[in-house]
């Protein structure tokens, strides 16, 4: 909790912990709206998932320039314009008229994402380097708790009945914070390193954490992306319960990110993930029951499980020596996006063609994956 602390009490790291919290509350608001724009558009899963392959895919494709011009606008300033960026973007899926607009929309908001997500993080391990703190695992907390604020802001939505209209009040609010805190961070840049010529040698430690990465960025998206129609219908969960998975998911994934510093501290790297991977799997089970009540608890499990595999990964990425952080955040963020590019394809066509049971019994597997990875790892002595 002391990271968390540092956080609160000093606006040079909550300017930055909010900016993870507005990247979750844009594209949480999204995504609680994912079964009306479906309903809207009148378009089955299998369109869904190519939709989201789109999002996925302008995440994706903006990875290979978002160094090289991190580095040049300066991290802190990237970070800002990233801001910018997504606020706009943000608003086009929910305004989209016909579904091939929908997925011109949803690209450009991947896009944003994407480039805003490798900003912050290269932000925050620039900053962990220059004031020797480490408070990445927090900061992610906070982009867990933009998750809490949305699922909250769901119980609105038969009161509100109107997504645009929620999605830019949203948007305004989040910009004018954002606007007001930009000054604690937006002169940061990246301390130089002494570059070695690009090799895969260089990533060679990170390749398993690769596929960890893949798997729980694939596992991530899908919970966001199918947790409301899955309760709505598999479990039956009436209109006011369809956000309550998506709320448990961020409530536990934030409160397992706030403590995640000092847990990973005391039991290592390699531990915490597979403890994690394993009540991630536990959680599966329980969503499997297809009963509402047993299922919320199980997208909360899952939250709890995935909580800290992604900021310990960005720590890892961002620290290569040789290797510029943004770089090495990029790699991490590229391997891990593969995943958040194919699953809500693979998903969809799955629940299309037999059930959105299904889906989640492929995602059950995969957390059984990780956990052999790091107990592989373990016994290795890695």
């Amino acid at each position: 909790m002391k990271s968390l602390w540092l956080i609160l009490s000093n606006p040079r790291y909550f300017g930055v912990a909010w900016v993870f919290t507005s990247i979750n509350i844009w594209f949480g608001t999204w995504a609680i709206y994912i079964p009306t724009v479906k309903e809207k558009l009148d378009i089955n899963k299998a369109d869904l998932g190519i939709a989201l392959f789109c999002l996925s895919l302008g995440v994706f494709t903006i990875f290979p320039v978002a160094s090289k011009v991190i580095n040049k606008l300066g991290v802190g300033r990237s970070s800002w314009y990233g801001v910018i960026f997504a606020s706009i973007t943000a608003m086009l899926p929910l305004m989209a008229p016909n579904y091939y607009m929908l997925m011109a929309a949803l690209y450009l908001f991947g896009a944003s994402n994407g480039f805003i997500d490798i900003a912050i993080n290269t932000l925050v391990t620039e900053i962990e380097k220059e004031d020797k703190q480490n408070f990445m695992s927090a900061a992610h907390g906070f982009f867990s708790l933009g998750g809490i604020l949305v699922g909250l802001g769901s119980f609105l939505i038969p009161v509100i009945g109107n997504p645009v209209l929620h999605m830019g009040v949203t948007v305004v609010l989040v910009f004018i914070i954002n606007f007001f805190l930009k000054k604690h961070y937006i002169q940061v840049v990246a301390a130089p390193v002494e570059k070695e010529p690009f090799s895969l040698k260089l990533f060679k430690p990170l390749l398993l954490l690769g596929i960890i990465g893949f798997v729980s960025f694939g596992s991530e998206g899908a919970i966001i992306d199918w947790s409301a129609l899955y309760l709505k219908e598999m479990t039956m969960a009436p209109e006011l319960l369809i956000g309550a998975g998506f709320l448990a998911f961020s409530t536990t994934m934030t409160l397992g990110r706030f403590l995640g510093d000092g847990i990973s501290a005391k039991i290592g790297p390699i531990r915490i993930v597979g403890l994690g991977a394993l009540i991630a799997t536990i959680g599966f089970v329980l969503v499997l029951t297809q009963n509402t009540t047993w299922s919320i608890i199980g997208f909360a499990l899952n939250g709890l499980g995935f909580s800290v595999i992604v900021p310990e990964l960005f720590r890892i990425g961002g620290n290569v020596k040789g290797v510029d952080s943004s770089q090495g955040v990029a790699f991490i963020a590229g391997f891990g996006y593969i995943g958040f590019l194919l699953g809500p394809v693979i998903l969809g066509f799955i629940a299309e063609s037999a059930s959105l049971n299904y889906s989640f019994v492929l995602l059950l597997c995969m957390a059984l994956l990780v956990f052999g990875i790091t107990f592989f790892l373990r016994r290795r002595g890695k």
